[in-house]
């Protein structure tokens, strides 16, 4: 008789996902890791404020835009305040929090939101919807966090490559285990 383990199920209890992650504790040296998660979050978080200023602007989302006094909070705001934060820690100089997952996760995101509104740092105008160079500063900007995340890990990305190939010839070859 075969007795079966209760394992999480969904993305996270994956095998596929345990696989990336034995591969990430592979191949990835602390460094990396953060280095990646910070690529990431970046790219995550400029793609989403994207999104969400462009459904606040056309009236698709149910948001409005954040203002104090009746002034308009610009999401830049918030990453200055992110990566402040973020300083503190780094001069405080507590390892474990320095290279913690989250102020990782957390640098990407605040540069992000300070990136997305560059144009209005640099004149000091409210140019966000302006044509002019929009479009390749979200095109760069999106080939940088893309071109970021994979230079910081490469051998770890040619890894999870070789990995994932495996598992889908398992899969599809159905008899296969796709676990192992």
């Amino acid at each position: 008789m075969r007795t079966t383990t209760n394992r999480r199920r969904g993305p996270a209890g994956s095998p596929l996902v345990r696989r990336w992650r034995q591969t990430a504790d592979r191949h990835l040296t602390p460094v990396q890791r953060s280095l990646l998660i910070t690529w990431v979050s970046f790219g995550v978080t400029f793609a989403t404020v994207r999104v969400i200023t462009h459904g606040i602007r056309g009236g698709w989302l149910p948001w409005r835009n954040l203002s104090a006094g009746g002034e308009h909070l610009h999401h830049y705001n918030f990453g200055i305040a992110t990566l402040a934060g973020l300083g503190l820690i780094a001069v405080r100089g507590d390892e474990r929090a320095v290279g913690h997952p989250a102020v990782a996760a957390a640098y990407g995101c605040g540069t992000a939101l300070i990136c997305d509104e560059f144009a209005l740092l640099l004149d000091l105008q409210d140019v966000y919807w302006a044509k002019q160079g929009r479009i390749s500063v979200d095109v760069s900007l999106g080939v940088l966090s893309v071109l970021g995340a994979y230079l910081t890990a490469r051998p770890f990305w040619h890894e999870i490559g070789r990995v994932t190939g495996r598992h889908l010839v398992s899969v599809t070859k159905g008899g296969v285990r796709a676990d192992r």
